[in-house]
């Protein structure tokens, strides 16, 4: 490249007060970029380079022509992390002579939000510049924290999409009823053909999809995820490490996941994907879900991943605040020890049903089941045996009960409540009695009822308790040093 091509840009950005350089732009015979290089950059670029990425400077001994050697000439991916959608939209100013202006949340890069904006440029002539050579101006602005004014730069039809999705997430509706609104309206502006919302708790080893939206002959996300294992959801921790989001829109795209995370890209090659954008929702520096959305308007993505990541930042705190919301009512239904629901869940599942039965009855079972000598294993073990005995005595009711509402009513004392057939639940305590017979460690006193149709659910519940009792003594005769 000749000296005056390089003096030439250089005047240009050093006319610029904001950070700006000029990149040298190649790409192959397949029109894909395949090199990316600073060709020279401004004081105020190299100042904030010195600022960003090597922990500051001194002002008194900064050396302008070191810090040229440091950058011009490298390539991109030597300072920063390699992101096919940033080349992407190098490759559009470069080749394609688009404007690009774009702002987005790299707090969990640089720990700013960063204001992007590209222009295709041109030397005057050089004619050792072939075809596959070409050059972009590269100007951006660091915020700490986002800034709502900046909004106003964003393209009319982002911002207004934004607002909408804002509007709708803060209105009276249910929050699911609002997220699955939203999600419809994301899909049909991407142009894809599936988009959902998933909630991650890592520490739970879960993940869930509580809204979501398709084309009509696709199955649903839902059924989907079923066959896929919480591992392929976690690996996209370390895929997000370095980049704000991941959008695969090509082949090119997919090989490169699929050597940092092989089995998921085998999931979406097994379910037919072709193109996708994974965007995570980060509070307070933990994921806790994301928006996926599969298969949509390729030739879109840069307004699309700047339309998405904006709207993630607001569905962000709608799920936070969601994940809370549902962590307390769990905390609140939920026996901590054995993973049951507690007695106040049952209180006001009782005192709910029970009006529903009296209103319209139907058939249903209870059954009290209490471990028999539970004060005998405290004092001889101790009490971490005792809750260890709980815990083991609540999985296997929930073995046998897989499809019942189980309780544990007290200390010692489970609650089952089924809707299942006379016949079905009664082998269901058959098998229980097989598995709950140890007088030395698990041994259940069980009373049961089933009601046909009388629709009285305490009026069974007292009958299931006193039978429950009436089995507990017939074991305390058999084994009466284990009496309480």
């Amino acid at each position: 490249m000749s000296e005056s091509v390089y003096e030439y840009f250089k005047s240009l950005v050093n006319g610029f007060i904001l950070p700006a350089t000029v990149f040298l732009v190649k790409r192959d015979e397949h029109g894909s970029v395949n090199e990316i290089r600073f060709f020279v950059a401004n004081e105020v670029f190299k100042k904030s380079y010195l600022s960003t990425f090597k922990g500051g400077f001194d002002e008194s001994s900064f050396d302008s022509d070191a810090v040229a050697k440091m950058i011009e000439g490298t390539t991109y991916d030597e300072h920063m992390p390699k992101d096919p959608k940033f080349e992407s939209i190098i490759n559009e100013a470069a080749f394609e002579g688009k404007h690009v202006h774009t702002y987005v949340d790299t707090t969990k890069i640089y720990g700013y939000w960063t204001e992007d904006i590209l222009f295709p440029v041109r030397p005057l002539n050089d004619e050792n510049i072939g075809p596959d050579t070409s050059f972009c101006l590269f100007m951006y602005t660091l915020n700490k924290d986002m800034d709502a004014g900046k909004y106003s730069s964003v393209s009319p039809d982002i911002s207004s999409f934004v607002i909408k999705a804002c509007l709708e997430l803060r209105n009276e509706q249910d929050f699911l009823v609002s997220m699955n609104t939203v999600i419809d309206d994301i899909r049909q502006y991407t142009g894809a053909k599936r988009a959902a919302v998933l909630t991650y708790v890592r520490e739970d080893r879960n993940y869930k999809i509580i809204a979501e939206s398709a084309l009509p002959e696709l199955r649903t996300a839902r059924d989907t995820f079923s066959r896929i294992p919480f591992e392929i959801v976690e690996s996209w921790e370390n895929l997000l490490r370095d980049t704000n989001s991941i959008i695969i829109q090509s082949e090119a795209d997919m090989e490169l996941y699929s050597k940092k995370a092989p089995d998921w890209v085998n999931t979406l090659k097994e379910n037919g994907v072709e193109s996708l954008c994974l965007v995570p929702f980060i509070h307070q520096g933990a994921i806790i879900g994301y928006l996926y959305i599969r298969d949509f308007d390729v030739n879109e993505s840069i307004r699309i991943k700047e339309t998405v990541e904006l709207v993630s930042f607001f569905l962000t705190s709608e799920v936070a605040n969601h994940l809370f919301l549902e962590r307390l009512e769990y905390l609140s239904n939920v026996d901590m020890l054995t993973g049951v629901f507690n007695r106040n869940c049952m209180n006001v599942n009782v005192d709910e049903l029970a009006l529903k039965l009296e209103i319209e009855p139907r058939p249903f079972n209870v059954a009290f089941c209490d471990l028999n000598g539970l004060k005998s294993i405290n004092d001889n073990g101790g009490h971490d045996q005792g809750d260890k005995l709980l815990v083991y005595a609540a999985d296997v009711l929930r073995d046998v009960f897989y499809d019942d509402k189980i309780y544990r009513a007290g200390g010692d004392e489970f609650t089952v409540i089924s809707f299942s057939s006379e016949k079905v639940f009664e082998e269901k305590i058959e098998k229980l009695r097989e598995k709950a017979s140890d007088p030395d460690w698990l041994y259940f006193a069980i009373g049961y009822f089933h009601d046909e149709d009388s629709g009285r659910l305490r009026l069974a519940m007292r009958y299931a308790d006193e039978r429950m009792y009436l089995d507990k003594d017939k074991f305390y005769e058999m084994y009466p040093d284990k009496r309480r």
